[in-house]
């Protein structure tokens, strides 16, 4: 049952309760997925992006001979191979696109692209890639209204444009993922989004969660207790036929958890107004929650090769750990002092202190934005463990 509250305060667990224990994963010597950024070049200026993209292609850019060199060494990593996702800027400015794809998929690796909606978007190239092997494609969707996501995406028309990708890709046979920044100025509208996903047949709902870095920086995020409701939310939508999961937010499988465990849970105003409208579009759900609650994190199952070979703990964690230029990527996964740390779970803080550090762990990117320290605490999450001090003690809050 999920309970009121009628106002913010630290989350606890019950008196005595456990370290989660779940069946560990290897993510020491093989991340699940794989991100490249193929270009920082992009035709759109998105107020959040991660990558502050430009027009054009950065000089440094890796070429088609160091892509390949790139993706053969993704297969040195063992079976299963890791998923290989080409992003950007937008993919669908690398004029080899198809060629690195086709490679990928010949090597047996599982390829999926993440483009714009640009007019590259176009049918003839989303038979080429289908042709290539990739499957799965996704897209960005950031409000219900044209206002919302357009005022986001600074382009008018973007929204009809967005939801005709959505159906073009499904045409092509593609498995749709959508993806949605979720902020204060989008957050009411989560129900008409959940409901656009569904009526547009994607299997994939993919919420990020804002970390402030890129053009991002200058967006405002959500408090934590709201992050908590919109976690609850997210797994009441989870409910109606597509998978629902995070970027940014590992804390929300805290929630699945609880809700999995029948807990009496706490949540606030936005919840209900939230859970309350999805209902009204949706109707009762009706099947099994498809929340994913893997246990991965910035450096542990996740690693990002930025358009130049450095790489990263993930896309919005700032801090290079070698260049594949220089060094193989398994080499560098398995052999990173701090990635090491990142997948033993060695926190500082509350996410030290936390029951759920290896469930959970909090997300890196946001702990090295708040504080300078990609071991530190999430601050976008509210709950504090037994033992902890409380968020009511001076500890950080969300912007």
């Amino acid at each position: 049952m999920v309970a009121s509250r009628a106002a913010a305060r630290p989350l606890r667990s019950p008196r005595g309760a456990e370290r989660s224990t779940r069946p560990r994963i290897d993510l020491e010597r093989r991340p699940i997925l794989v991100f490249w950024e193929t270009t920082r070049a992009c035709l759109l200026a998105c107020r959040h992006c991660r990558a502050s993209a430009i027009p054009r292609p950065l000089p440094g850019e890796l070429s088609t001979e160091e892509g390949e060199r790139l993706i053969e060494s993704l297969t040195r990593f063992g079976r299963p191979f890791p998923v290989l996702v080409l992003t950007g800027g937008d993919v669908l400015m690398r004029a080899d696109l198809v060629r690195l794809a086709t490679y990928a998929s010949e090597l047996g690796l599982p390829v999926a692209v993440s483009p714009s909606v640009t007019p590259r978007l176009e049918p003839r190239v989303l038979a080429a890639l289908r042709q290539a092997g990739v499957k799965v494609a996704s897209i960005s969707l950031d409000g219900a209204s044209a206002a919302t996501h357009e005022g986001l995406r600074g382009i008018e028309g973007h929204l009809p444009a967005t939801l005709e990708a959505i159906r073009l890709l499904r045409e092509h046979g593609f498995t749709v993922q959508v993806n949605t920044v979720v902020r204060p100025e989008n957050v009411e509208e989560l129900p008409e989004i959940a409901a656009l996903v569904h009526a547009g047949g994607a299997r994939i709902w993919e919420v990020f969660f804002l970390v402030r870095v890129g053009r991002g920086s200058r967006l405002r995020e959500l408090a934590p207790h709201e992050n908590e409701d919109v976690c609850h939310f997210l797994v009441d939508a989870s409910r109606y036929g597509f998978v629902v999961r995070t970027v940014e937010a590992p804390f929300f499988r805290r929630v699945v958890a609880w809700r999995g465990e029948g807990r009496a849970c706490e949540t606030g105003p936005l919840y209900e107004r939230l859970a309350t409208r999805l209902r009204a579009l949706l109707g009762e759900p009706s099947a099994e929650s498809r929340a994913q609650t893997k246990g991965t994190r910035d450096g542990k199952g996740i690693v990002f090769v930025s358009y130049d070979g450095d790489v990263y703990p993930a896309g919005f964690l700032p801090l290079a750990l070698g260049n594949v230029r220089r060094r193989s990527l398994p080499d560098i996964y398995q052999g990173s002092p701090l990635l090491r740390e990142i997948r033993a779970a060695r926190f500082h803080g509350r996410c030290g202190a936390c029951e759920y550090a290896d469930l959970c762990g909090g997300s890196r990117a946001r702990a090295y934005a708040a504080s300078g320290d990609p071991l530190g605490e999430d601050p976008a999450c509210p709950y504090a463990p037994v033992g902890a001090a409380r968020r009511d003690d001076g500890l950080p809050r969300g912007a």
